[in-house]
């Protein structure tokens, strides 16, 4: 599945910049939504350590699915940000489509290696939108909260370079009209 997403965006990537028509305000309105949306999965990346324990500290407390909820902020803020209706409906169709698969692939994979440990924390943490109050479990062992090293090495300065990339090109549509 995240095979399929990651090709999807990029074959996506390039007709996107081809046909997109920013403006400066859709340009704002893409990058208010977006940089929010970096912000999470940078935080949740640097939180996370896949497949050796249950992430609930950071945002984890606040929702399941961060990292997800970070990509669908940072994907629907770039499409917003080209300036056409059309993307943000294709971009709103896809995460409809794989997205709600990929949580519920993750759900069966946790519960798989840590039973009881999940199903107690799924029980409190929404799967999606966020929760006002943290929470916590007296099963969690910290491993910390955010850290730079893990934030790297879940490779996460890639969305980053993507995010900067999609929106220079952006705003050079906008200042030199092409």
């Amino acid at each position: 599945m995240r095979r399929l997403r990651l090709k999807t965006v990029w074959l996506a990537v390039f007709p996107f910049l081809w046909m997109s028509s920013p403006d400066t305000v859709s340009l704002l309105l893409g990058a208010g939504l977006a940089l929010p949306g970096l912000w999470i999965r940078g935080w949740s990346a640097g939180t996370i350590h896949k497949d050796k324990k249950v992430a609930m500290t950071g945002p984890y407390a606040l929702t399941r699915n961060p990292l997800y909820l970070g990509s669908f902020c940072i994907g629907l803020g770039v499409a917003l940000a080209g300036g056409q209706w059309f993307w943000s409906l294709a971009f709103l169709a896809f995460y409809i489509v794989i997205y709600p698969k990929t949580m519920e692939s993750e759900v069966r994979h946790l519960t798989e290696l840590f039973p009881d440990v999940y199903r107690e924390y799924a029980s409190s943490v929404p799967t999606f939108f966020p929760k006002i109050t943290a929470w916590s479990s007296r099963n969690e062992m910290d491993f910390g909260g955010f850290c730079w090293s893990q934030y790297h090495r879940n490779k996460e300065w890639e969305a980053s370079v993507g995010f900067i990339s999609v929106f220079m090109v952006l705003c050079a549509k906008v200042v030199w009209a092409f």
